[in-house]
């Protein structure tokens, strides 16, 4: 292995969730002011993702008091506490940047049915039930 594939992997994060666009998501990032430090959460949709492995990043964009707000985070940076996926979106471009241009219910994005859910029993770690007439240890 390459020696800066080698420092490059020890500086990436260990658990960073699959981010798409159209996903909506809440990136709680650390802000620093003086001599104190916060952590200020960012809601929006995600409109690219960009790069990969430790350059990887994403942009978000939401709208607040009618104006349109967009941020560039960098994926392993650490001035990023965590990142929360709340919806998964349908969309059919990796860069949704007609968003920019429309408001209310236009700028609408479907959600992705069972993704979510998906994601939620993984990380609960349950397992599907047995179905009826079906006994443990035997194969269908």
């Amino acid at each position: 292995m390459n020696v800066i594939q080698q420092l490059e992997k020890e500086q990436q994060k260990a658990k960073v969730p699959a981010l798409r666009a159209g996903d909506t998501v809440k990136v709680h990032a650390k802000v620093v002011e003086g001599t104190r430090e916060r952590i200020q959460v960012f809601e929006g949709i995600v409109i690219r993702v960009t790069g990969g492995g430790l350059r990887q990043n994403f942009t978000v964009r939401r709208v607040t008091h009618g104006v349109g707000v967009e941020r560039t985070f960098l994926v392993h940076s650490p001035r990023i506490d965590r990142i929360d996926v709340l919806r998964h979106g349908d969309v059919r471009q990796g860069r949704l940047y007609y968003l920019r241009g429309k408001v209310g219910k236009g700028a609408r994005i479907r959600e992705r049915r069972g993704a979510l859910a998906a994601v939620a029993e993984e990380a609960e770690g349950e397992v599907p039930e047995a179905t009826e007439g079906t006994e443990q240890g035997q194969e269908k």
